[in-house]
């Protein structure tokens, strides 16, 4: 694993291992090298629009022809959809695929107030604009991390139009688990109501330098952490003067939104859905994961992507790859 300075030891990292905290300082503001297979990827350049959703612009990256069967991919939270610019290509000969950034997140417009109907009519809105419908057959949704909070209360209310869902590692958990972070919020000390805004960083370097994935995780594939923290920033006045760099979601996106417990949706999705998670995955243990599944229809795909914590894109995006083609090749059957 690459790191701005030598750990003790692989397995006894300190609090402040800039392996964790800042994987990317070593480079300068540099791009680490990458492997051919993502240089061509991302030389696949999307199309990018933006479609109104309840008065707030969505952008929209889009692959492949319409009238092709539809892929629309999802992100997590604090994200952005050029998190799937590399894995997307991969699909845009047979399907016609869409990621989009949730409202707050990425080059979408900023919200007064998120609700989760407003990120489930995003879903739908950006599939219709993407052309996800077109097609004979109807589109797949894939969601990761909070992406398929959204995805899965979308499935309850309109998965009839969809094919299948496919969870890929997000934290739909157990009650004892719930239980156990409810009680863990009700001793910690409550978060300020007002947050705080983003840094200004006088530099793209500066920013790219504090750049870290969350959950705190390492990372060895550093050209994929580059750029999704590239396209993570955006240019902004600096009140020191000039212009500096801040980060593009809404830093007080959760300060009046709540999402309530949607463990249940999988069980009650008008369409298939399968789970994908990572095996080292910080956010859903074996025990949430199994009971995940359990709430799914009979019969329903389970995979888990080794060697990988929870962002899998980023640590095995290949085997994500396969397994997402496999699934769409093979399931649901017809």
């Amino acid at each position: 694993m690459s790191s701005a300075q030598p750990s003790p030891t692989p397995d006894a990292r300190s609090p402040k291992d800039p392996a964790l905290y800042s994987p990317l300082a070593r480079f300068g503001g540099g791009r680490p090298p990458a492997p051919g297979w993502f240089v061509r990827a991302i030389a696949h350049a999307p199309q990018v629009s933006r479609v109104e959703v309840a008065g707030a612009g969505i952008e929209m990256l889009t692959w492949g022809e319409v009238g092709k069967p539809g892929l629309l991919l999802m992100h997590g939270n604090g994200a952005h959809a050029g998190w799937w610019k590399f894995i997307a290509p991969f699909f845009a000969d047979r399907y016609r695929v869409a990621a989009f950034s949730w409202s707050g997140m990425g080059g979408s417009d900023w919200r007064p107030q998120y609700r989760l109907d407003l990120f489930v009519e995003e879903i739908v809105a950006v599939a219709e604009a993407a052309g996800l419908f077109a097609g004979v057959a109807k589109p797949f949704v894939v969601g990761h991390s909070f992406g398929a909070f959204p995805m899965a209360e979308m499935a309850t209310l309109h998965g009839a139009r969809f094919r299948a869902a496919v969870v890929v590692d997000s934290p739909f958990l157990t009650p004892q688990r719930r239980e156990e972070r409810r009680k863990e919020r009700g001793v910690r000390p409550r978060r300020p109501r007002e947050l705080t805004p983003h840094n200004i960083y006088p530099s793209l370097e500066a920013a790219l330098a504090r750049f870290r994935l969350a959950p705190l995780q390492a990372c060895e594939n550093l050209y994929i952490a580059d750029l999704i923290a590239r396209d993570g920033l955006k240019r902004v006045d600096n009140p020191a003067g000039g212009e500096g760099w801040s980060w593009r979601f809404d830093p007080f996106l959760w300060r009046d939104f709540h999402l309530p417990d949607l463990t249940d949706r999988l069980g009650r999705a008008q369409c298939p859905m399968a789970l994908v998670r990572g095996a080292r995955s910080q956010l859903i243990n074996d025990w949430d994961a199994a009971y995940g599944h359990a709430l799914m229809r009979p019969g329903s795909p389970f995979v888990t992507i080794p060697d990988s914590d929870h962002h899998i894109m980023v640590d095995q995006p290949l085997a994500l790859v396969s397994a997402l083609e496999t699934l769409l090749a093979t399931w649901p059957a017809a």
